[in-house]
């Protein structure tokens, strides 16, 4: 996992995230940082193993490091993070060895990470969707009563 070791000390990314920390430092809601990218990308690891998708964990990894990673630009600017998310991950990505069927794939997985539609893919689309969805410990949090994340969308019991 040498290409993912580059992106978490890639320049860029490094200022992203430092920028997302900044604005959400009060943020009583789940947090878009290092934990939440980890925990997408060790679920959408499991999942992938267990439904025997054969998707490459780096390429999962790359993809969950990456989805969020345009937060700030939604902030400051209003932009989807998803799509903020985008023009970043293709420096980075790029910068880190990946080749363009590669980069093509995890970026169109960072653009439909909130999309229902691709929940049930079978792919990089779909394990992303779901493992981003099931990383919220929502049973656990004490803003939950405040969210405004429906109750069928909300992670009240364990799964994983």
């Amino acid at each position: 996992m040498d290409r993912i070791d580059q992106i978490i000390h890639h320049e860029i990314y490094r200022q992203c995230l430092n920028q997302i920390q900044e604005l959400e430092k009060t943020r009583r809601f789940c947090g878009h940082d290092m934990t939440h990218f980890l925990d997408v990308a060790r679920l959408a690891y499991i999942l992938n193993l267990e439904e025997g998708l054969g998707i490459p964990k780096e390429r999962i990894y790359a993809t969950a490091l990456l989805h969020d990673i345009g937060r700030h630009i939604q902030y400051l600017e209003g932009l989807r993070h998803e799509e903020a998310s985008v023009p970043f991950a293709e420096i980075i990505l790029k910068d880190c060895g990946f080749d363009k069927a590669e980069r093509t794939e995890i970026e169109t997985a960072i653009r439909r990470h909130r999309d229902k539609s691709a929940a049930s893919e079978p792919n990089l689309n779909g394990v992303i969707y779901r493992a981003d969805k099931l990383s919220r410990s929502c049973f656990g949090c004490k803003a939950e009563p405040q969210c405004d994340w429906s109750p069928e969308k909300k992670n009240l019991t364990l799964r994983y």
